[in-house]
């Protein structure tokens, strides 16, 4: 197997040199050899694992979560189930935020219609008419 420095693994993978140390010294990459000069040999299954990691990261997942997968992986269990409870939990995270994001909308909307309403009503404002006169809304969380 043909070994390879950290800027060809970079340019194969398209993370980035410093991403690919990060994970090396977070534990996600396993102990490979290195030069007599210090520099780090990458394996074509160090290109699969920093793939995986690439993939891991564009759903979002930690780097705490993508290691706690490869222990499990590399300990010889499957940890398709953990992920799956992972992929649930950022779903409903997601969901939660979407809600959330909802919710301000219409606290914007509703401050923009008051603002409108207290304008044409003459009204003055301290500062600005579209906060002062937003219609107060129940504590959240």
């Amino acid at each position: 197997m043909a070994s390879m420095t950290v800027g060809r693994a970079a340019a194969l993978t398209g993370l980035s040199a410093k991403a690919i140390r990060l994970y090396e010294r977070k534990g996600l990459l396993p102990e490979a050899d290195r030069t007599e000069s210090g520099y780090r040999l990458f394996t074509e299954d160090d290109l699969a694992v920093l793939d995986f990691i690439r993939q891991a990261k564009a759903l979002d997942l930690t780097l705490d979560e993508i290691k706690g997968i490869l222990d499990l992986q590399r300990g010889g269990e499957q940890p398709c189930g953990r992920v799956m409870g992972m992929l649930d939990a950022h779903l409903a995270e997601i969901d939660q935020r979407l809600s959330d994001l909802r919710r301000l909308r219409r606290s914007l909307a509703d401050a923009r219609r008051a603002a409108t309403a207290a304008r044409r009503r003459g009204s003055s404002a301290v500062v600005c008419r579209i906060i002062e006169h937003m219609p107060a809304e129940p504590d959240q969380k």
